[in-house]
């Protein structure tokens, strides 16, 4: 029986290349489509998009530019169009396809919720926020929301911080290495978070779950404050202890290092209801479980 085939779009970014590394453990033939020139489709060339998407399994789209930068006016413009546009794109060169893929997932963000710190955010329950971060996924849904493509379900995927060997993780470790490993503002703002594993497994669930659509919150289960997490990181490390740091001086650091304080004010409480009820079990629920797992650094053996 010849491999099911995955289309990665965004493939080169620190979830991209885990799960293109993860799809070819699990015996999936990957097609990227991408800026790079190793991709088999670039952005610019639908024909190429349509080629890469026709008689494809599943198609994952994690495209987008960073959110780690000063939200001026450029960075703004960019931000957006690195997910509304390619997400267009998608939609324009699937509607093509003689045999277009059965189930596309297109990354959101877990972000478009509120700031909650009174209870947690479900998919039915949540309320949406508002400013720029949740524009920006109101915006992303929208465009999924608008492709036509027959045959195929989409899925947004409201994605919480994803750690792993990278990404988020880079930047706490290097301040808890510092001795700045402290809680950050009040320390009480909810921590959402995946582990890089679990949200591959996610992904493979939900395909094969086809009575499933969306939206579908990745998250774990077991949220943590912001005062255990990097209590939490800290121990990972073997650090003993580490500096608080008031929202007065990150406001100011933001500025000097070029980010944003929401990143790490925002208190993100995102809940995995549908996940849960359909019988999702997740492999790393605990936040200390998780961060041990990529301190060890261990290559993740496949599944099957």
């Amino acid at each position: 029986m010849s491999p099911q085939t995955v289309v990665i779009a965004g493939a080169t970014g620190f979830i991209g290349s885990y799960f293109r590394r993860r799809f070819l453990d699990e015996g999936w033939q990957v097609r990227t489509v991408g800026r790079d020139a190793s991709a088999d489709a670039q952005w610019n060339d639908d024909g190429a998009i349509t080629k890469a998407l026709d008689g494809a399994e599943l198609l994952v789209n994690l495209a987008g530019r960073s959110v780690n930068c000063r939200y001026n006016k450029r960075h703004r413009r960019e931000i957006m169009d690195s997910r509304v546009l390619t997400t267009r794109a998608l939609g324009r060169a699937a509607a093509r396809c003689a045999e277009p893929p059965h189930t596309w997932i297109n990354s959101s963000t877990g972000t478009i919720y509120r700031h909650a710190g009174d209870h947690p955010q479900s998919e039915d329950s949540g309320e949406l926020g508002s400013g720029f971060s949740v524009d920006v996924a109101r915006a992303w849904e929208d465009e999924l929301g608008a492709a036509v493509v027959p045959g195929t379900r989409k899925v947004p995927l409201r994605i919480a911080i994803v750690l792993g060997a990278g990404g988020v993780m880079s930047p706490l470790r290097n301040l808890a290495r510092l001795g700045l490993g402290g809680h950050m503002g009040s320390g009480t703002q909810k921590f959402s978070w995946i582990h890089v594993e679990d949200l591959f497994r996610v992904v493979l669930f939900l395909h094969g779950q086809r009575g499933m659509t969306g939206p579908v919150n990745a998250a774990s289960p077991h949220p943590v404050d912001n005062r255990e997490l990097m209590s939490l990181v800290r121990q990972s490390m073997g650090v003993p202890c580490g500096i608080p740091t008031p929202a007065w001086l990150l406001e100011a650091g933001a500025v000097l290092i070029r980010t944003q304080t929401e990143l790490v004010l925002k208190s993100r409480w995102v809940e995995p209801r549908k996940l849960l009820d359909a019988g999702f079990a997740f492999e790393y629920p605990s936040l200390a479980g998780a961060l041990n797992e990529i301190a060890k650094g261990k290559p993740k053996p496949s599944i099957t």
